[in-house]
């Protein structure tokens, strides 16, 4: 299939004026300011953009793809995420984690959603392990699972400062991260430790004393709701100085508090003048997002969704933020943690995800690997379980 997008204002992210762009299969084979020209009896289709924005399709590093939840019982099991739930917010790649519940979840059933989705039409990926060690995984081990397993590029979420965590030491922190670098190293994968963070005390204590301690690459470390309160994320700011990517969480409208919007701590970030390509918003779809007392006890609940995401992007894009740096850290940013090197950016050789944004910067087009999931608003590609 030959599909010509024209006349598009392309952000690849970063800005490229008016181009035209060849899809060939599920990749880019050109992009230019010259419409190049096709045999018709080649029957391409073309889709005139007519000057709308074209940007990167959205790559969503944390969300719970099979549901997250059970703090309140088994009830309280957030279902598996559809197809439609990410692409419909222009979220073309997305990445599998384990919560709280990572026994009657577990990576196997991690690894077999995310296969169901690229069945589907998108990207997808996971981490082996969960909140708690020892971690569940299918080999046996983080290392044989990232080495063996196609899906699985790291380990996480491994909880920390957290009530719900299994509350590891310096030398079982050490260990995991060194078999995610280990087998990251074996496989060209991230290798990455991502990192749950709670509210407790000891906030990021045990990510300074592995820096300090240990030869593990600082970007092993991926510290995430960094923007969960206030003092977490101040606390967490002078880490990317260091090599460490953070990633903060684009809450549901109603649950930022007491901590920072994913935009407000974008602001915040950008303002303080710390690397730019250090920080990735994720939107934590899927997942159970519970208020504890102080008891540890839930008193009220909410979900994650992907919808947030551009929800994200255009309150950044309101407050003055160029396009092409407001859209980084759900873009290029995540891939060249993730070592995705086929996404991120619009390309030629890279993989035709892309996502087309109305004056308002609301998403009406999306495309994943060359095929249009929706059009002109309306969800073209649902999944297999979905009522249209």
């Amino acid at each position: 299939m030959l599909t010509l997008i024209a006349n598009a204002n392309v952000f690849a992210p970063e800005p490229m004026g008016l181009c035209h762009l060849l899809i060939a299969g599920e990749k880019i084979i050109y992009i230019g300011a010259e419409e190049p020209s096709v045999d018709a009896k080649l029957n391409c289709q073309i889709v005139d953009l007519n000057g709308a924005l074209l940007v990167p399709g959205f790559i969503d590093g944390h969300a719970h793809i099979t549901g997250g939840g059970g703090e309140t019982g088994p009830a309280s099991r957030v279902p598996p995420v559809f197809l439609s739930q990410f692409t419909q917010s222009g979220v073309t790649s997305v990445v599998g984690v384990l919560g709280t519940d990572d026994l009657t979840r577990n990576t196997q059933t991690l690894v077999t959603q995310a296969y169901g989705l690229r069945a589907e039409g998108m990207s997808a990926w996971c981490h082996t392990g969960g909140y708690h060690l020892p971690l569940t995984t299918l080999t046996g081990s983080a290392r044989g699972d990232i080495t063996f397993i196609d899906p699985v590029i790291g380990v996480g979420e491994l909880a920390i400062s957290d009530h719900r965590s299994s509350q590891p030491n310096l030398d079982e922190f050490l260990r995991v991260a060194s078999e995610a670098h280990v087998a990251g190293l074996m496989t060209g994968k991230a290798g990455i430790l991502h990192i749950h963070m709670g509210d407790g005390k000891r906030g990021l204590q045990l990510v300074r004393e592995a820096l300090d301690q240990s030869e593990i690459p600082a970007r092993v470390f991926n510290p995430t709701h960094i923007n969960r309160n206030k003092s977490l994320f101040e606390e967490a700011l002078p880490l990317a100085n260091l090599g460490v990517r953070l990633d903060v969480t684009a809450f549901p409208a109603g649950h930022s508090e007491p901590g920072y919007s994913a935009a407000e701590a974008f602001l915040r970030y950008r303002e303080a003048g710390y690397p730019a390509g250090r920080l990735t918003i994720s939107s934590d779809g899927g997942g159970c997002l519970p208020h504890f007392n102080d008891e540890g006890e839930p008193v009220r609940m909410g979900v994650g969704c992907a919808s947030t995401l551009p929800e994200t992007l255009q309150d950044i894009l309101q407050a003055g933020v160029p396009m092409n740096e407001a859209l980084a850290p759900l873009t290029a940013n995540v891939a060249d943690l993730l070592k995705f090197s086929h996404k991120g950016r619009l390309q030629e050789g890279k993989d035709a995800d892309m996502v087309v944004l109305d004056k308002q910067h609301q998403v009406t087009d999306v495309m994943a690997l060359g095929r249009w999931h929706k059009r002109h608003g309306t969800t073209q590609i649902y999944g297999t379980y979905e009522q249209p």
